[in-house]
């Protein structure tokens, strides 16, 4: 079989050790966060802290083929076996749903086979592909589900102004034009979880990102906390816990190691 690499992923990405994300096609990058890829060398498993980030995604493994992993409302341990890759493609906060024609509510917190959603995309992401030719597809589908569907144009506008951590829910409901029930249909639909939940993770994800660009150290915490969109210190380690498992400290402490 041919393996075509996509032109926008660096030259025999799919063998480097570790985890890796690239953006996506152009034409992709409304609906599609990245492409990302995972190997595990051979010689041990590997255990991964999964966090929330209000995503959804398409996935192939390696001797296992296609499926999909619904957002998350805490964390998750993940364990690969040594010498695994897998690649997926990441939709962004609302898009999820519609692309892949279910209110994504119904796979929260879980991973499901992708035959068990949608038997024909599986049938193109068997489990004997290699990777390279696996991402090619898994992005081909992609873009196929998100031409064949409907957008929700005011769940999109929504999750992009929860990304204010200071947002009302009843305003941001008004903004786009739908009553709070409403909005909350609508965003449990595309996102999978309600406004105010998808609005915590979108906030504690600013936070992870925080710590991620910190050149060294952790920043101080009560100055991350304020610059996040928290009300305080504590608020941020409440929220912290409840979604990473973790102090602050110790996530920093993990992030740093990953």
């Amino acid at each position: 079989m041919a393996t075509r690499e996509p032109g926008w992923v660096p030259a025999g990405a799919w063998l480097a050790p570790g985890y890796a994300e690239w953006a996506p096609p152009a034409a992709l990058r409304g609906a599609v966060a990245c492409l990302w890829a995972s190997v595990v060398p051979d010689g041990a498993d590997r255990t991964t802290l999964v966090l929330p980030d209000g995503c959804s995604d398409l996935v192939w493994e390696q001797g296992i083929g296609g499926s999909v992993a619904g957002p998350d409302t805490g964390p998750a341990r993940s364990v690969t076996r040594a010498g695994t890759v897998i690649v997926g493609v990441r939709f962004r906060p609302s898009a999820g749903g519609t692309a892949l024609g279910l209110p994504l509510s119904e796979i929260r917190d879980q991973r499901v086979a992708l035959a068990d959603l949608l038997p024909a995309a599986a049938r193109r992401l068997p489990a004997a592909l290699s990777p390279a030719e696996a991402a090619a597809r898994a992005v081909d589908i992609a873009g196929l589900l998100i031409v064949g569907a409907a957008p929700d144009h005011a769940a999109t506008r929504a999750a992009l102004l929860l990304r204010d951590p200071a947002a009302r829910t009843e305003d941001v409901a008004e903004r786009v034009g739908l009553s709070d029930r409403q909005l909350r249909r609508r965003v449990h639909a595309a996102a999978g979880y309600g406004p105010k939940t998808l609005q915590r993770v979108l906030r504690f994800q600013r936070f992870v990102r925080m710590l991620d660009a910190a050149p060294a150290r952790p920043p101080d915490l009560s100055i991350a906390a304020v610059q996040a969109g928290y009300a305080d210190q504590a608020h941020l380690t409440r929220e912290c816990s409840a979604l990473s498992g973790l102090t602050p400290a110790a996530l920093a402490r993990v992030r740093r190691g990953a």
